[in-house]
């Protein structure tokens, strides 16, 4: 992983990962679990840098399920440059949050991912309604 940030103050975020020797399965480009563990690492690293500290601090989030479209692919070494987003307002203690993945020269995803994810109170470890305030910052 190299780069992260914020282009809209919040609401959407990019990294870009770059795919080493142990990313790559026997057809020679990136594994089908990679795109999915690279999408659960933008998940978090959004979280961590938009969500306010104490949020972080009482909450957490578990997937509860992923849905990925393949377009194309990377091998070692290329890079693809990722971006993270919430397009609707959670519903209870659940979102969507949709991850696209662009390798360099192509304008459309070559990787999307739609995960449901949902939010659990860190000491109590059960599902909690997601506070307006919690969703605010990550909504366009």
């Amino acid at each position: 992983m190299a780069d992260a940030q914020t282009p809209d103050g919040g609401s959407r975020y990019r990294m870009t990962f770059v795919a080493g020797a142990e990313h790559i399965d026997f057809m020679g480009h990136v594994n089908n679990a990679v795109w999915l563990q690279w999408a659960q690492d933008i998940a978090g690293a959004h979280w961590a840098a938009v969500a306010d500290p104490a949020h972080v601090d009482a909450y957490l989030w578990v997937v509860t399920r992923h849905e990925i479209d393949y377009r194309g692919n990377v091998g070692e070494g290329e890079e693809v440059m990722a971006e993270t987003r919430i397009e609707t307002p959670p519903s209870g203690a659940r979102f969507e949050r949709r991850i696209d993945f662009f390798a360099p020269g192509i304008d459309r995803p070559i990787v999307s991912v739609r995960s449901l994810w949902a939010m659990i109170g860190r000491a109590s470890r059960r599902l909690v309604r997601i506070p307006p305030d919690v969703a605010a910052p990550f909504l366009d």
